[in-house]
């Protein structure tokens, strides 16, 4: 056991209220190259908004109040979105363009944003290991800042992971989705236990397994809740013959080691949008264009035309 672990703070439950998520945006994005080769793939557009807002966004409206990005290299462009820009709002101001000032309103959103650097690209799970400091004693949310849940982010399902997590006193909550089973090499994969209720027991994970080894088709889905000790797992995982640090892993480490460690299942209105390939961004892209309330009916039609000329 290290030191860390021994004195690792117990959780008060009953006290605890679920405030903070880390959001990790430090990867390369090189499966959308040459679009993500001087910005951020979670920058790039979808409709009207960029990726990493609908993401941040779903999160207030779950009440998450302070977020701390784990950015890297040429991500700064991040930091400059979710920030006030006085000239920018002066001119739209003197031009008289509300309805320009209200698109920009999100930089009002009712939370604090906070910025880290992860120096190398050594996973996800070194990328949430930066936030340690951030989430000190408390639990707190992951959201992958590449995935979208739910049509316009209306997903409501990091409420609904919280409010189990406090409920079972679990170790980690994970949100799930189930994917085609030929598809299962692309994500950490579920060993569930039914328990026939409106949640899953966790009994093991596997990273992106071979569909033929895939111990059922419950895909993680981008979104996690975790109480502190899953730093102290991260510090026990061994890198991966990529020398990157992987979260299952960990998870994997809390399952071994008798914690709760919990699913719930995404709704068909929470599907999840992943923005990590050009054939799905878009997709989304354009899912969300034709659901857009001021243009989609009109692009609808454009599109419809488009089509008819194959």
């Amino acid at each position: 056991m290290s030191l860390f672990a021994f004195y690792l703070p117990r959780i008060h439950y009953s006290r605890l209220v679920i405030k903070s998520a880390i959001v990790p945006v430090a990867g390369h994005g090189t499966r959308l190259l040459p679009a993500t080769k001087s910005q951020p793939k979670e920058m790039l557009p979808v409709a009207r908004k960029p990726i990493v807002q609908y993401v941040a966004e779903e999160l207030v409206q779950n009440g998450i109040e302070q977020i701390l990005f784990v950015t890297g290299r040429n991500k700064a462009s991040i930091e400059n979105h979710f920030d006030f820009d006085p000239e920018l709002t002066n001119t739209l101001t003197a031009a008289n363009k509300h309805d320009l000032l209200n698109e920009i309103g999100f930089v009002d959103l009712p939370a604090q944003f906070f910025y880290t650097r992860q120096k190398m690209q050594k996973g996800l799970g070194d990328a949430l290991a930066c936030g340690e400091r951030f989430a000190g004693e408390e639990a707190f949310v992951v959201a992958l800042g590449d995935s979208i849940l739910g049509l316009h982010a209306s997903s409501r399902v990091v409420s609904r992971m919280t409010e189990l997590f406090l409920e079972k006193r679990a170790s980690c909550v994970l949100a799930v989705e189930e994917v085609p089973p030929t598809e299962t090499r692309h994500y950490g994969v579920i060993r569930p236990e039914d328990n026939g209720g409106d949640h899953l027991r966790v009994v093991d994970l596997v990273e992106k397994p071979d569909p033929r080894d895939a111990p059922s088709n419950l895909a993680i889905a981008g979104r996690y809740v975790f109480s502190p000790l899953i730093f102290d797992m991260l510090r026990r995982v061994k890198p991966d013959k990529r020398g990157e640090i992987q979260v299952t892993d960990a998870i994997r480490l809390l399952c071994e080691e008798g914690k709760r460690v919990l699913a719930i299942k995404l709704t068909p209105e929470e599907r999840r949008y992943d923005i990590g390939n050009f054939p799905s961004y878009f997709e989304t892209f354009v899912e969300f264009a034709l659901a857009d309330p001021a243009y989609g009916a009109e692009f609808r039609l454009v599109l419809e035309r488009l089509l008819a000329k194959k």
